[in-house]
């Protein structure tokens, strides 16, 4: 049975997502894939230093308490590591769990850390995760353990949930350039997104890695610039 993912097929046999084919191209695409991840993310980290500065102050001036937030979340074949944030909540109002989404207007969330977080911004930390090789700059985003979907465990939700583990989590994956983004509160959107982990597993190259980027760009752009044509219509 085939189905496709925003273009992408994803093939499964008797219940079970298909896994690639080891093939030697992908062998020397996994490997020059992070030849990438890490060239450019010391290049980024490198040149996008005096951003990473001004960001922390601001942190800092907005709520004292640490710049950097520190999370479990789940790894390649499942193994737990710290994601690293810009912290966007406020000190004693942080989730280390990161069970309880953020929602729409959320308390918890500060004035800086609502911006961090419609630019993306507060994702740009986890370059130090993709240097130390427990992420990819493309991949599945990665899960905190017991992460829920319309209040059930995705474990429980989507069976052989854990194929999407096959790969190195990533900072961006087909499903967040095709704009399945945000909380899971919605159990079809969660399915989809599921999906499409799966078809990029399948389906990895590094053409697809440049795709995913490139779109990625657009989605944050339009979805910061909506925000604020949305803004000036309610300030106007």
């Amino acid at each position: 049975m085939t189905r496709s993912q925003s273009g992408l097929a994803v093939h499964w046999h008797e219940g079970r997502a298909v896994a690639p084919e080891a093939t030697l191209i992908r062998a020397v695409s996994l490997v020059l894939k992070r030849s990438v991840d890490i060239a450019f993310s010391l290049a980024g980290l490198v040149f996008l230093s005096p951003l990473f500065l001004v960001i922390a102050l601001c942190i800092r001036w907005t709520d004292k308490g640490p710049v950097l937030f520190r999370q479990e979340r789940l790894g390649r074949d499942g193994k737990v590591f710290a994601l690293l944030k810009f912290r966007s909540m406020y000190a004693d109002r942080c989730d280390s769990a990161g069970i309880a989404q953020a929602t729409a207007n959320d308390n918890r969330i500060t004035r800086i850390g609502a911006f961090l977080r419609r630019a993306s911004l507060d994702e740009l930390p986890q370059l130090l995760n993709v240097l130390a090789g427990e992420m990819s700059l493309v991949g599945p985003r990665p899960h905190v353990p017991g992460m829920l979907a319309a209040g059930m465990d995705y474990e429980e939700l989507m069976p052989h949930y854990a194929f999407r583990r096959s790969m190195r989590p990533g900072l961006t994956g087909w499903a967040q350039c095709q704009g399945l983004r945000g909380p899971t509160s919605d159990q079809i959107k969660a399915l989809r997104r599921i999906g499409h982990d799966f078809a990029y597993v399948q389906n990895f190259s590094l053409w697809l890695d440049a795709k995913i980027i490139w779109k990625t760009f657009g989605e944050v752009w339009r979805s910061a610039t909506d925000r604020s044509d949305r803004a000036g219509r309610r300030d106007g």
